[in-house]
C-alpha cells in the first residue's frame, strides 16, 4: 500500500483513492481473519493467504514479546488505525464526488474574473491588474495563494472556498449578489463568516 499523498487536483484522484481504499479494506479483512485464526489455533501457520515464512515470523514475535498488548498477530491499534484510514478515504472520495456533482459556477467581478477550474480542483481569481498589498493580504487570509504557473490567486475548490469569497468585497459578482448565491446547489449550511 502506497503512502504517497493523492492530490485532489490529480485528474485520476478518484481512481487512485478507490484503489487505496480497496487495499485498506483487503488489509482489514486479512488482519481480522488472521487474528481469528490465531485465537482459534494458537498459530498463524495455515492462516488464509499467509505464507509459512510470515506465519513463523509472527508466531515467534508473539511468543517472545514482552509487550502484553501483542497477544495476537495484529494488535487492536493496527486494526483501528487502518479502520480510521478507511473512513478518511471514504470521506475524501465522497467530498471529491460531491464537488464534481455540485457544478460550481464562476463569475465576473470589477477588475477580473473568478474561474472554476475543475481539472485542477481550484477556485481561481484572475485580476486585470496586479492587486495591491492590502488586497493580497486579504486573499491570503481567506486561504488563497498566488500561482505563477496559473497566473491566478487560487485555493482548493469546495464550499469553504465559495464561502470565503463572500467576504472579499473586491471579488463580488458584478450583479451585487454573493458568490454563494450564484452556485446551483448551495449548501444548506449557515453562511455566517468562517
Amino acid at each position: 500500500m502506497s503512502n504517497h499523498v493523492i492530490s485532489s487536483s490529480d485528474p485520476n484522484a478518484l481512481e487512485k483513492l478507490n484503489e487505496k481504499l480497496e487495499a485498506c479494506q483487503k488489509s482489514q479483512t486479512f488482519m481480522k481473519e488472521v487474528n481469528t485464526y490465531y485465537r482459534k489455533y494458537g498459530t498463524c501457520k495455515g492462516a488464509p493467504d499467509m505464507s509459512d515464512t510470515l506465519a513463523e515470523t509472527i508466531d515467534r514475535r508473539i511468543k517472545t514479546t514482552t509487550h502484553p498488548w501483542e497477544t495476537v498477530p495484529f494488535p487492536s491499534y493496527d486494526l483501528s488505525g487502518n479502520s480510521a484510514e478507511i473512513k478518511r478515504l471514504q470521506k475524501r472520495i465522497g467530498e471529491i464526488m460531491r464537488n464534481r456533482e455540485v457544478g460550481f459556477k464562476g463569475w465576473k467581478f470589477e477588475g477580473g474574473e473568478a474561474v472554476i477550474n475543475n481539472d485542477l480542483n481550484r477556485l481561481q481569481l484572475f485580476f486585470d491588474e496586479k492587486p495591491n498589498s492590502e488586497k493580497c493580504a486579504v486573499l491570503k487570509r481567506k486561504g488563497f495563494h498566488w500561482s505563477p504557473r496559473e497566473g491566478a490567486w487560487q485555493r482548493q475548490l469546495n464550499d469553504n472556498a465559495i464561502y470565503a469569497v463572500n467576504y472579499v468585497d473586491f471579488v463580488k459578482p458584478l450583479d451585487g449578489r454573493k458568490p454563494t448565491d450564484l452556485q446551483p446547489k448551495a449548501s444548506s449550511r449557515d453562511t455566517g463568516e468562517r
